[in-house]
């Protein structure tokens, strides 16, 4: 079941980052990718950004690599709570 749930992510990130244009028309401008990314173009790169993180969440669902990467991702911090 991951694999399907991991390739619907997968490919709502990819028609995010292909569509982006069609996602500023129809859902508008974001105010805080405006403000931090630019004038002109901010919420465009906004949409590009989430479309390649939903892209990379669906390739580590998928590959069923999650929880491997979660304790890599928050190791620098796991290892303080462990026991001495």
């Amino acid at each position: 079941m991951s694999i399907v749930i991991g390739i619907l992510i997968t490919i709502g990130g990819a028609i995010l980052v292909i569509k982006s244009e069609w996602f500023l028309n129809n859902f508008g401008r974001i105010a805080w990718f405006e403000a931090k990314l630019g004038t002109e173009g901010g919420s465009r790169l906004g949409y590009k950004l989430i479309g390649v993180g939903l892209l990379l969440i669906g390739i580590i669902t998928m590959t069923g690599s999650a929880p491997a990467f979660m304790g890599w991702l928050l190791s620098p911090l796991l290892k303080y709570n462990l026991p001495q």
